[in-house]
């Protein structure tokens, strides 16, 4: 088997140009396919993480019918132990307790009717990231009695740090939740809808607030790898009865699955386009060597080469060329990818108005996930093997004597 691989390895190379060429084609495919799906891919993944992030969690926990009918009399009570036992599942590497509601929040003149959301501050840096955000004023700590809001809202209540605003809502079991409040921090959101809603306070101050001392609306899950989600999910469930639902962010977003679905299905058809192009570049080139070398081969059978062990040895070629290019593609590309992994491209202009306005915030960021690259080896290794089927039937068929007279 050696003997064969450097034979076919040296007959590469016996043709430069020819075996530059064949493998540039393979290269400059893999490096555009690996640009396509890394977009793709960072893309979903950033959408993904930013809807969990902002507001359900990978895996959320709250009582039955509460997803439906998101009230306050659907709160539920959990101790600490629950927390802790929950953060011992492997692969948690967060457990987000929250108080979601609405309310009324004045100025002057000015009403809102806005979502508001007691947060444990310190949790929750890592995963809101309100602190990067601030534009005024200061982040909010466990037991703060102020209000952190989106400047779009400040601007239209005409508010800024230190004033007081009114918020006015329903409490749990339908008691009046009414406060003067002091703004404590501006903040900046990305996307234009939260960045004129949002109102962010204490969980403590909030379930003062509402009536609703030591109660959640759902316990927020973050986890260390998507691929773990089923996983987290079932072990998460054992902890609960019927009274509850453990969800995962698929079932309570399957538009934002949906979407993925369809985007995806459009790439893998242009990527199957991209390919059955490199295909035929390959199967073009292989052709053309295998024709060139009729009175080559004709020569080795007459001497007595078997035309297994030659079929062998074009195979091997084959798959080399192709293994040049994608190794090549990969080892390029790969700089590049993790440089705008880290360095994801700021859009602007009407394509970053158009995301906005789905809420999504306007960059393009790319993935360096490994099955990204294992998936663009395995692609072109079938390729050579489907071209290497026009060799293996040339010089089956070959005639010696024909052969060495072409």
């Amino acid at each position: 088997m050696g003997t064969y691989l450097r034979l076919a390895w040296r007959n590469l190379w016996r043709n430069k140009k020819r075996t530059v060429i064949a493998s540039s084609s393979v290269f400059f495919a893999v490096l555009l396919a690996l640009g396509m799906r890394s977009m793709q891919k960072g893309s979903y993944d950033f959408m993904i993480d930013s809807s969990v992030r902002i507001s359900t969690g990978y895996i959320q926990i709250h009582t039955k019918g509460y997803w439906d009918k998101r009230s306050l009399d659907k709160s539920m009570l959990t101790g600490n132990d629950v927390t802790t036992e929950l953060s011992k599942i492997p692969g948690v590497t967060l457990v987000i307790p929250r108080l979601e509601t609405f309310t009324l929040i004045s100025h002057g003149n000015a009403t809102r009717v806005s979502p508001i959301i007691g947060i444990n501050p310190e949790k929750e840096r890592s995963t809101l990231k309100l602190k990067e955000k601030l534009e005024a004023g200061s982040y909010l700590s466990d037991s703060a009695r102020g209000i952190l809001i989106g400047q779009g809202l400040a601007d239209l209540l005409k508010v800024g740090i230190g004033d007081t605003v009114v918020l006015y809502g329903q409490g749990f079991h339908g008691i009046t939740a009414a406060a003067q409040t002091p703004v404590q921090g501006i903040i900046k959101l990305p996307i234009p809808e939260m960045n004129n809603s949002m109102i962010y306070t204490s969980l403590s101050y909030a379930q003062w607030l509402y009536s609703a001392p030591g109660r959640i609306t759902s316990l927020s899950l973050m986890i260390d790898k998507p691929g773990h989600l089923d996983e987290v999910k079932e072990k998460a469930d054992r902890f609960f009865d019927k009274n509850y639902e453990v969800m995962t962010w698929k079932e309570m977003s399957p538009e934002l699955v949906q979407s993925i679905e369809v985007d995806n299905a459009s790439g893998i058809i242009m990527l199957a386009i991209l390919y059955i192009v490199i295909g035929f570049g390959i199967f073009g080139t292989i052709m053309m060597m295998t024709a060139e070398r009729t009175k080559e081969f004709g020569v080795l059978v007459a001497v007595g080469m078997k035309k297994s062990k030659l079929i062998m040895v074009t195979t091997f070629e084959t798959i080399f060329i192709s293994l040049i290019g994608v190794f090549a593609g990969i080892i390029v590309s790969y700089p590049i990818l993790l440089y705008f992994y880290y360095n994801p491209i700021k859009l602007t202009g009407e394509l970053a108005e158009a995301m906005l306005a789905f809420g999504i915030e306007p960059i393009m960021p790319f993935s360096i996930a490994p099955g990204i690259f294992i998936a663009q080896f395995w692609t072109v290794f079938l390729i050579a093997l489907l071209s290497a089927w026009y060799p293996f039937r040339y010089v089956q068929k070959l005639k010696p004597v024909n052969a060495i007279k072409s």
